[in-house]
């Protein structure tokens, strides 16, 4: 059976809540799902979303590399030879792993369809419920502490406080989470790379001596810096999440050989797919460095590919699959749905996801 048609479609929706790092802020997911189409008429989906602050990618980008070069590569191949298809794809281009990462994706999503089963199952899992956290924007202690309360009404348990804005503030914004939610709720905390290393080292052995629990910190220092990641890891008692810092496996062995963090966090549009997040995760469990999925600002169908990996592979922290419940609504019908802290995957042929209709909204932010 061959690939008869590779389609793109841009796709804007709003937040019902700002989303505000110390990267970025935006009221919006923009993205672009790539849908692969074989001769018989399935359809597979995959996503490729924007944000410039990150990955340097662009709707705009994605969709030129899609159509000018990953489209053409595979149109007229055999979409059952799934491995073939995806190193293609993986060797096409340099960079572009968000663009990638839609290929990839898709292409798995139409190999579970051809098959009957949910793309968990492709992957050899058969669980259909993933935990996840859940991300409190960056805000004032009053903004975070009311967030916090919350979220954890919600039935969330485990929360990711965005800080790296303002390091001296820092500490009063951990400690007014914690008092808001108590004792019963992890809290770790995503810089996204916002502090110095001395700065990081400072904050981050304050709230260890404030007894405030804080289960990891994720990227504290600028991604190009492991040397500075590395000699934070060495002079702080709380677990170091790497994101920024490993894109590829050519990052990861690097932040290995370094000893640079004690986890690494795992995104589909860094890396180029679920073919090289599979050899990411087999890399770092090989290495004794812990692991977490994570999703950018996307749909249910990055994001269900993202949690249909965890459900299958499983990390050793709770996973970052929470970016779709953000969307105030959405263009894309079926996949993925929200329990309190559960991304319920359905029991449907691929990521289940029925149908996408283009839309475009004004940015709000």
């Amino acid at each position: 059976m061959t690939i008869a048609a590779v389609r793109t479609h841009r796709l804007s929706a709003p937040l019902h809540t700002p989303f505000v790092t110390a990267l970025r802020r935006t009221t919006t997911v923009d993205t672009l799902v790539v849908e692969v189409v074989d001769d018989e008429g399935r359809s597979g989906f995959g996503e490729a979303p924007q944000v410039w602050q990150v990955t340097g990618a662009s709707v705009t980008g994605a969709q030129a590399c899609v159509q000018d070069v990953l489209g053409p590569l595979i149109a007229g191949r055999d979409a059952d030879d799934l491995m073939a298809r995806c190193g293609e794809v993986a060797r096409a281009v340099v960079g572009n792993e968000s663009a990638k990462a839609a290929v990839d994706v898709a292409l798995h999503d139409l190999a579970a369809r051809r098959l009957g089963v949910p793309l968990v199952r492709l992957l050899g899992g058969t669980a259909l419920r993933v935990p996840t956290d859940v991300t409190l924007a960056a805000g004032d202690p009053a903004e975070l502490a009311a967030a916090g309360r919350q979220r954890r009404a919600e039935g969330f348990s485990v929360l990711k406080l965005k800080v790296g804005t303002d390091a001296a503030g820092d500490l009063e914004r951990v400690r007014a989470v914690r008092a808001a939610v108590g004792p019963g709720v992890r809290i770790r905390l995503d810089a996204n790379q916002g502090w110095t290393p001395r700065e990081a080292v400072r904050v981050i052995n304050g709230i260890a001596d404030a007894g405030l629990d804080v289960e990891l910190v994720e990227q504290p220092v600028a991604r190009w810096d492991l040397d500075g990641l590395a000699w934070v890891s060495d002079r702080v008692p709380v677990p170091i999440l790497a994101d920024e810092s490993v894109f590829g496996v050519r990052d990861l062995v690097e932040v290995i050989r370094r000893r640079a963090a004690d986890l690494v966090n795992v995104k589909l549009a860094k890396c180029g797919g679920l073919l090289p997040a599979r050899t990411l995760l087999d890399l770092a469990a090989a290495h004794g460095v812990g692991t977490v999925v994570g999703s950018m600002m996307e749909s249910q169908v990055g994001v269900g590919a993202a949690a249909s990996l965890v459900a299958a592979y499983g990390t050793t922290a709770v996973s970052d699959l929470d970016a779709a419940w953000w969307l105030a609504w959405t263009p894309v019908r079926g996949g993925l749905r929200y329990e309190d802290a559960t991304v319920v995957l359905p029991d449907a042929p691929g990521l289940g996801i029925e149908s996408v209709t283009e839309a475009k909204l004004r940015r709000q932010g």
